[in-house]
């Protein structure tokens, strides 16, 4: 994609163009390129997984699995584990939010909300 020419006030839409404020509807991409590109059901299936991303981001927040008579080796390798897998989670969901779509950013909140009443408030 080459810039426009100096001077010129021409302007070219290109179909991966970033958007810097909140937009709403089924044309967006992110976490892959030229997904869920303006399809309804790819759409609902993506913010789906922003919602799942973000509640399991929650539980391995919150996840302790280590028996008090365990090694310090072994639990501080499991933990470092858990916390690599829970800082990808959170890096995707980053990710997806960072498509400025209104729809991804509410899947995300509401996520990170469930994820923490079932997991991190201690109802469960």
């Amino acid at each position: 994609y080459a810039p426009p020419p100096l001077g010129g006030a021409t302007h070219h839409h290109h179909p991966y163009s970033l958007h810097t404020a909140f937009y709403w509807g089924k044309e967006a991409h992110f976490l892959f390129s030229g997904w869920p590109d303006g399809d309804s059901g790819m759409y609902a299936l993506a913010l789906i997984l922003v919602f799942a991303l973000a509640i399991i981001a929650e539980f391995l927040a919150n996840l302790n699995l280590v028996k008090p008579d365990s090694s310090r080796v072994a639990t501080i390798s499991f933990q470092t584990g858990i916390h690599a897998i829970r800082a990808g989670f959170g890096y995707m969901v980053i990710l997806a939010v960072m498509s400025y779509n209104g729809g991804v950013f509410i899947a995300a909140v509401l996520g990170h909300a469930v994820g923490y009443v079932i997991f991190g408030s201690g109802a469960h």
